[in-house]
């Protein structure tokens, strides 16, 4: 007996490429499972067949269905727990959830709304209703899968900034750490004073910058410098004006000369100041400048002779507590060619002090937005008068807290310190 031929494929018959190919019947009704079987793998689905809830939940832990077809009545665990017991379980795959039931009532449709079904199908199914339903679930599928993808995507990508930034955050951490230690000394007790320096940038890194320097036996020099803008530009600029006025290598200092005897001693600190904008404008191919004040202490007599280049004022107190802002002012270094500097004196009595500050002390802002200014500067001096050494400067950065209202402030801050004993009697 020769076999049947086998009914030619149709298109019905193929498998699909749609976002539902796979189908999971609930019912605990044999007939009405077999009746909607044969819908679904007549159009193409691939389908399966719970004849309760519990079972359902089995098959779906086994494998998560695109669509589930489950009548709301059954014996035991209704369609509608089931649809809630789906929606808990974790995952990206979503299941199209469509009721099957006799219930019309608008507040048992809302009721299964609100356990997560996507749709409702009235009992007895009408097969062009449910494609047309089902075409409607692919298009939700579909979208969510798009999202889920996206989200992905995204969460990818957002995995890489972080470890973008990580490593960045690392980089900069090590540069602040460079940073400060150009400040190689933060205190130096001296025959004849204290010097003591503070430098706090406002980011990891910033473009102010102070330290001190022998220059020769009988003087020192102090330099305080704020490079234009933030961040890592700024810094690496700082860096390489420190090699300019280097305390390591005196060779290399732009603010010494030598004279007959060999000796390092100071040059006139407006022609260092001039110097230092010819190299700027010159050897460095940066938008940046800087505003600085040199200056030269004569340790024995306490006399001092400085450059300002748009640098702060610096602050005098007298040992009676007075305050003296002198200076005149200059223009900052590297933005033109051709610029005169100027110098200008000053005498530190024995129990004198000078305080050097960048702009991020007098331009702090308050709450309302006003400046710190001069003034308050000048009033935060007179209230630390009896505070000496880095207590002074750590005291002072408390006090522009409070000013500030916050401990993060919009620039860098930096100072210098130089408390004037004289030289002990004889």
């Amino acid at each position: 007996m020769s076999a049947i031929p086998a009914p030619p494929l149709t298109l019905s018959h193929l498998p699909r490429g749609g976002a539902i190919r796979h189908v999971l019947v609930v019912d605990d009704s044999k007939l009405q499972r077999k009746i909607l079987t044969l819908s679904l793998k007549r159009w193409g689905f691939d389908v399966a067949e719970a004849d309760s809830a519990e079972r359902a939940l089995e098959l779906v832990a086994l494998r998560r269905p695109d669509l589930i077809l489950s009548d709301w009545m059954m014996p035991g665990m209704s369609g509608l727990d089931l649809c809630r017991r789906i929606r808990e379980m974790d995952g990206e795959e979503y299941s199209y959830f469509i009721l099957l039931t006799s219930k019309s009532e608008k507040e048992e449709v809302a009721r299964g709304l609100d356990s997560g079904a996507d749709d409702f199908l009235t009992k007895p199914v009408d097969s062009n209703e449910l494609r047309a339903r089902i075409t409607a679930g692919e298009r939700l599928i579909e979208m969510q899968r798009s999202m889920a993808q996206a989200n992905r995507t995204l969460l990818e990508t957002l995995g890489e900034l972080q470890q973008l930034y990580d490593n960045i955050d690392s980089d900069l951490q090590e540069a602040k750490k460079l940073q400060q230690s150009l400040v190689r000394e933060r205190f130096r007790a001296l025959p004849v004073g204290d010097l003591s320096l503070m430098l706090r940038s406002s980011g990891h890194v910033g473009g102010d910058l102070v330290g001190f320097f022998e220059a020769g036996p009988q003087h020192i020099g102090l330099y305080a410098l704020d490079v234009s803008g933030h961040g890592i530009s700024s810094a690496l600029m700082t860096a390489r004006l420190a090699g300019y006025l280097s305390s390591a290598a005196p060779d290399q200092n732009v603010a010494l000369r030598k004279n007959t005897k060999g000796q390092f001693v100071p040059r006139h600190p407006d022609e260092v100041v001039a110097a230092l904008n010819t190299l700027v404008l010159d050897e460095m191919e940066t938008e940046h400048y800087f505003t600085l004040l040199l200056a030269f202490v004569e340790l024995k007599t306490g006399h001092m002779v400085l450059s300002q280049a748009g640098h702060p004022h610096p602050a005098v107190q007298r040992a009676n507590g007075e305050i003296e802002q002198t200076g005149l002012g200059g223009f900052p270094v590297g933005l033109l060619s051709g610029v005169n500097f100027d110098r200008f004196e000053l005498t530190l009595r024995r129990g004198d002090r000078i305080l050097i500050l960048s702009d991020g002390v007098t331009e702090c802002p308050g709450p309302d937005g006003a400046l710190l200014g001069e003034e308050g500067l000048t009033a935060m001096m007179k209230d630390l008068a009896a505070v000496r050494g880095p207590a002074f400067l750590e005291a002072l950065i408390w006090r522009l807290t409070e000013f500030n209202g916050s401990a993060d402030f919009p620039d860098d801050v930096s100072a210098i310190l130089f408390e004037y004993h004289g030289l002990a009697a004889t």
